[in-house]
């Protein structure tokens, strides 16, 4: 046995809740000693055959020694993890190093009951991202031929398997390191998984109301009569331990006792008995529940600790959770319509998906779209967001065909990096629109649990902005923006055609839609109608299809004041007909009537967006006409770089984060940051610190003249107007003259270490900074140096990966950029040599979390070259990112 004071330190940060191939979710987490009769447990359970296959023999028992071995690890170079269902194992996975240092031996056991659902391959990649953490880089297993099942597993794992056959046995070897094609299979599995989650919890076939109650107006009453009343298709359960009848029907005293299986359980219980009805829930075989219960956020950090510990057991017992706190979940298909919710009906059937959080802001949504008649597809009032989260929520709307855009308010991201991944896909499909609460990373909504954000304001915009959301900033907006997507063609360009009865209002809209980005293409603005609506109504329709088939025109809006004899009907049908025929957006602003949404069709058809306000409108066809030219832009993987090694620089940081003790951070010396930078094919013109001025000029001739000197304190070194720099120093005199001068300038200052550079080739002068983010991960920064971004906080942000798109627009959206492409005469930098350095610093970043900090200032952008002049690295020991190379659910 292992002696305590010699164990191994548990390596708490490798577990996780995982989702497995069915959408039913486990728990995995390194294996200990104590596991020794449940590994006993796993294995006496398992067929002759499965037994054969794990150990090429049959044995009905694990002897003491066999268990010790397997299950006393120093998580190391012996490491193995388990996959957990309730108090049993459903999987193992291990591996062993080898007498290379750099390769290990993998094996995998799988539970006959859970064969198929994935878990071999999930073990796969969490064994491979802890071998790499301990610095192993291959695997290497031998199979025997007849065990398809696992051979499959590493054969479309992703990695460049090579195979050999010796003795009877297949020997395979791979590298670990994640590959494109190994991402794209985890993001793959990653995606059914979790959306045939939300499929089952969105979609169940039977539901069970726990908490139903006969008091009128409570919760559980509400709830059992919504699900009732909505024409819920499946089967419904009322549980109330006190009660003999609820709604006409026979309640169950526990949900054990229901005689069916329970796909969906919607709890309404006390705050205190939440906990033990999710017990029995998973003893029950729930697959989902709805927690409506609130409190947990109002109970402090002990409320917190109570919602952590409903996930984890949940979880552990295959379940997923939506709230707590929640207003509920609808679905209306008819197939299922499903109104478990506290809204009153099942809303209006349309292509809408809908997400949001607190069921204030919630109610507030589901009322702002009612309003204006959006049909919805389905609604998950997340409350705490405990569990199901937006991320979830959009796998399954991916895959939906019911859903055609998706909306979502945000108080809260656990997983920017993963939402970002996830929205980048999904919204090439279809329309995703964001309304994000300011406070995120700030100020967390009681009840959510997420790591808050050090990233400079505006950064997590910028994030939405790549990943193609239709980024807004109230519940009003999104709904208007929602209205036009469900319901009109994209626009193909930002040509805008007015039509309308006032000239004064065609004016006023013509302002709003310079302001807004958008191009006057077209203006038909004194129409008369007051003709009677059998004149008028033809020659509505021919004006707006005139100008819809002018070149130039992508979209038309219609400003109407109100007209004798036209009503609000008629107009929305005539101009949905345009629409239809010219296969171009067009919207209503009818000015003077109820702010609605006309619908033409009801039943999910193409429908007219109306406004009561031509800036609404306006706004929000500008937002559309944005994404869509985002639709335009390439794919958000970048070229190939030349002269990166991405293994040569982990070597390096590898040897130095040795130095590092807990949160502390190293800042590298010129020689280090030289060679860290030299494997992603960045150079820094070297300088070179000097105490006496003979030791200035043999420097200076040895880097090359004419050259600058300046102080290396950070707050001076760039300040030429504070005398910290001098340029254009010709000759040695001249050089013993000006570090005189200089020295007699800065005394104020006190005494200054002084260097020597080379002079680099006249040009803007710009910065460029890089960050670890806790929520976010790395977060790119650039701006023009100086008062532009010291004073006015020039600054634009970008998440890595970038595109190539994402690299170019990073470059031009600081307001101060206008000076790297000609600016008052002077001539333009080399913008593709900037955009070529801002890409190599966004992939090193991307790839090595060990990279706290990184800021290139100044980098000097010349019309032929691009030169670094300084560049401060400080490298640290990072938190794991939300979003890595296993597949992990988070809280």
């Amino acid at each position: 046995m292992v002696k305590p004071e010699l164990a191994p330190e548990y390596p708490a940060h490798w577990e996780a809740d995982v989702v497995l191939r069915d959408g039913s979710t486990g728990h995995l987490r390194p294996m200990t000693a104590a596991d020794a009769p449940a590994v006993q447990a796993f294995h006496m359970a398992q067929s002759q055959n499965s037994i054969y296959l794990r150990f090429f023999t049959y044995k009905s028992k694990l002897t003491d020694k066999e268990l010790r071995r397997f299950t006393e690890l120093d998580y190391h170079d012996r490491v193995a993890f388990v996959i957990t269902r309730g108090d049993g194992i459903i999987g193992i996975g291990r591996y062993d190093r080898l007498d290379d240092p750099s390769d290990a031996e993998v094996a995998f056991n799988v539970s006959d009951a859970h064969q198929g659902r994935g878990v071999g391959s999930i073990l796969l990649e969490h064994l491979a991202v802890a071998a790499r953490e301990n610095g192993i880089s291959k695997f290497s297993a031998e199979v025997l031929p007849e065990n398809r099942k696992m051979i499959q597993v590493f054969s479309e794992a992703g990695y460049e398997v090579k195979r050999h056959f010796d003795d009877g046995v297949v020997s395979l070897h791979f590298d670990i390191d994640p590959t494109e094609k190994s991402r794209a299979v985890m993001e793959s599995r990653e995606h059914r998984a979790e959306a045939l989650s939300l499929a089952g919890l969105l979609a169940p076939a039977s539901v069970a109301v726990i908490g139903a109650s006969r008091e009128w107006g409570s919760v559980g009453q509400q709830l059992l009569e919504h699900v009732v009343e909505g024409n819920f298709t499946g089967a419904i359960y009322a549980v109330n331990p006190d009660a003999l009848e609820v709604s006409g029907m026979m309640p169950y005293s526990r949900i054990g006792e229901v005689p069916g299986p329970v796909d969906l359980a919607v709890i309404a219980v006390p705050y205190g008995q939440v906990q033990a009805v999710v017990e029995q829930c998973g003893q029950a075989g729930v697959k989902s529940l709805v927690v409506a219960t609130a409190g947990f956020a109002d109970d402090g950090e002990r409320g917190l600790a109570r919602q952590h510990a409903l996930v984890r057991q949940a979880r552990a017992n295959g379940m997923r959770v939506v709230g707590p706190a929640s207003l509920g979940v609808a679905n209306t298909d008819p197939a299922v319509s499903l109104n478990a919710s506290m809204a009153p009906a099942l809303p209006l059937r349309g292509g809408l998906g809908i997400f949001s959080q607190s069921a204030a802001l919630g109610a507030s949504l589901f009322a702002s779209l009612s309003r204006r008649d959006v049909g919805m597809s389905t609604v998950l009032s997340a409350g705490n967001r405990a569990d199901v989260s937006g991320n979830d929520m959009m796998q399954f709307w991916e895959d939906d065909p019911n859903t055609a855009a998706c909306g979502l308010y945000l108080e809260s991201i656990g997983n920017p990096r993963k939402f970002s991944r996830i929205s980048r896909r999904l919204a090439r499909s279809k329309p995703v629109i964001v309304a994000k609460s300011d406070a995120i990373g700030l100020r967390l909504p009681p009840g959510h649990a997420v790591r808050t954000t050090q990233a400079p304001v505006g950064a997590l915009d910028a994030m939405l902005r790549q990943s193609g959301v239709v980024r807004v900033n109230t519940i009003e907006e999104l709904s208007d923006v929602a209205q036009i997507v469900v319901g009109q063609p994209l626009p193909k360009g930002p040509g805008l055609a007015i039509v309308g009865n006032s000239a004064a209002l065609g004016t006023v809209v013509a302002d709003a839609t310079e302001q807004h980005g958008l191009t006057v293409a077209a203006v038909e603005s004194s129409l008369v109608l007051d003709m009677g609506q059998s004149k008028a109504l033809p020659l509505l329709k021919r004006t707006v299809l005139d100008v819809l088939a002018r070149d130039g025109v992508d979209s038309a809006i219609v400003t109407l004041l109100p007209v004798v004899g036209l009503t609000v009907d008629v107009i929305a049908a005539t101009l949905q007909e345009c629409s239809v025929e010219s296969g171009k957006p067009v919207v209503a602003a009818l000015t003077g009537n109820i702010d609605r949404r006309i619908h033409v069709n009801r039943q999910m058809a193409q429908s007219l967006p109306a406004f009561s306000s031509p800036g609404a409108a306006i706004a929000a066809l500008a937002a559309v006409t944005r994404y869509a030219h985002w639709l335009t832009l390439e794919s958000p993987v970048f070229d190939v770089l030349e002269g990166v090694d991405p293994r040569g620089a982990e070597a390096l940081l590898d040897g130095w984060l040795a130095e590092v003790t807990g949160d502390g951070l190293l800042t590298l010396d010129a020689g280090q940051a030289t060679e860290l930078l030299h494997h992603y094919g960045i150079e820094v013109l070297e300088s070179a610190p000097f105490q006496t001025e003979d030791q200035a000029v043999a420097a200076a001739q040895r880097l090359g003249w004419p050259v600058a000197i300046k102080t290396i304190d950070p707050a001076l070194r760039h300040r030429m107007d504070l005398g910290g720099v001098r340029i254009n120093i010709e000759n040695a005199e001249s050089l013993r003259r000006n570090i005189v001068r200089m020295r007699n300038f800065l005394k104020p200052y006190g005494d200054k270490e002084l260097e020597v550079q080379s002079m680099a080739e006249v040009g803007q002068s710009c910065t460029l900074r890089a960050i670890e983010d806790p929520l976010l991960g790395p977060v790119v920064s650039f701006g023009l140096t100086g008062d532009a971004v010291n004073l006015l906080d020039d600054w634009a942000h970008r998440v890595p990966p970038l595109s190539v798109a994402d690299t170019a627009d990073l470059i031009r959206s600081p307001r101060a950029a206008v000076k790297l492409f000609g600016y008052e005469g002077l001539p333009a930098v080399n913008v593709k040599a900037l955009e070529d350095l801002v890409a190599r610093v966004a992939m090193l970043k991307d790839e090595h979390p060990e990279v706290a900090f990184i800021e290139f200032k100044p980098i000097l952008v010349g019309p032929t070259a691009v030169t670094v002049l300084s560049v401060d690295v400080r490298i640290g020991n990072p938190a794991q990112r939300t979003d890595s190379a296993r597949r992990a659910m988070i809280f």
